[in-house]
């Protein structure tokens, strides 16, 4: 799943494999759904967390 992304993603590439917009995916990060670490203005997405929410979501 979603293997032609790196490890760790960026914000545009999280809109990339939800298919959402630019505010839903900061809504999810910051509410906690998608773990990640916000390092300055910088957002560190761990790909496995993205897996572990839509596996979530799914089952």
């Amino acid at each position: 799943m979603f293997s032609e992304y790196k490890d760790i993603v960026t914000i545009e590439e999280l809109q990339e494999m939800l298919r959402i917009g630019r505010s839903k995916a900061y809504q999810l990060l910051r509410s906690g759904h998608i773990k990640a670490l916000h390092d300055g203005r910088v957002w560190l997405i761990p790909k496995k967390s993205v897996i572990e929410y839509v596996i979530g979501r799914c089952g």
